[in-house]
């Protein structure tokens, strides 16, 4: 982190740009939205335009000259220049499949790279009252119901009966990867989440494993790697076994899988 920011202060700040944008995509949650779809077939909605409209300049303010790489922008064509190596990363609605289905699990993702590193990270997921946040070197934490219930996370080693994986809704487990990460483990549950929700659960314990083999883009996983490697767990390239970077050409990702304790040979 930058010389001169207060680290916890900033996090504090982004929380509330979250909860923020979460009470606009709530106001569109419990309407009778439209839905579009991108060149990439991806659903948008109102709500994802308005969370960002409200996150991009919050940031820009909390941070003056710091780029924005914004899911919607970047799929209107306005990507800025990361090239000084220190940017965010929002997706203002994560999981826009799962908010159209209305289930609750979609979130907003924030996270603040530097060099290559997601160093911040938040997700809030404003239908179930879930808040997930991660300062590099500082630690993570978890709310489950507002401030009062906030708790320190800590990603658990996998428990003796076996461990648990994190699978997506929409894009499928790649279970053949899963031995390969956790080997000698048997595998005791398989929980289907949306959005980065997953990240969530690896960082407070709830699961042990969530391996992606499909494309996914830097907005979706940033929050989640900051927040997971705050807690203790990593995020890593299933070719190369290293952890994911930010800023790569068209903010594309490898196929990844995320664990909630760092392996020793990591």
């Amino acid at each position: 982190m930058a010389e001169g920011v207060d680290r916890a202060r900033l996090l504090a700040e982004v929380e509330r740009i979250a909860y923020e944008a979460g009470a606009l995509i709530l106001e569109v949650y419990g309407s009778a939205f439209a839905v579009e779809h991108k060149d990439d077939r991806s659903p948008v909605t109102l709500a994802d335009r308005r969370a960002e409209d409200h996150i991009v300049p919050a940031l820009q303010a909390l941070l003056p000259g710091v780029p924005v790489v914004a899911e919607e922008a970047v799929s209107d064509g306005h990507a800025p220049d990361v090239s000084g190596g220190r940017f965010w990363l929002v997706d203002p609605l994560d999981g826009t499949r799962e908010f159209v289905r209305r289930n609750g699990e979609f979130t907003v993702n924030i996270a603040l790279v530097e060099a290559g590193e997601p160093v911040l990270g938040v997700i809030w997921a404003p239908a179930l009252s879930r808040l997930f946040s991660g300062l590099i070197g500082q630690g993570a934490w978890g709310e489950d119901a507002g401030p009062a219930s906030r708790r320190a996370l800590d990603g658990r080693a996998v428990p003796a009966k076996g461990a648990t994986v994190a699978s997506s809704r929409s894009h499928g487990l790649g279970a053949s990867e899963v031995q390969r990460w956790l080997p000698g483990h048997l595998i005791v549950e398989t929980r289907p989440v949306g959005s980065s929700l997953k990240f969530g659960l690896l960082a407070a314990g709830e699961a042990d494993i969530y391996p992606r083999p499909g494309r996914t883009m830097e907005w979706d996983t940033a929050a989640g790697q900051a927040l997971l490697t705050a807690a203790g767990g990593c995020v890593l390239d299933l070719a190369s076994g290293l952890p994911l970077g930010c800023g790569k050409r068209g903010f594309e990702n490898p196929g990844f899988v995320a664990l909630g304790r760092r392996p020793l040979a990591a």
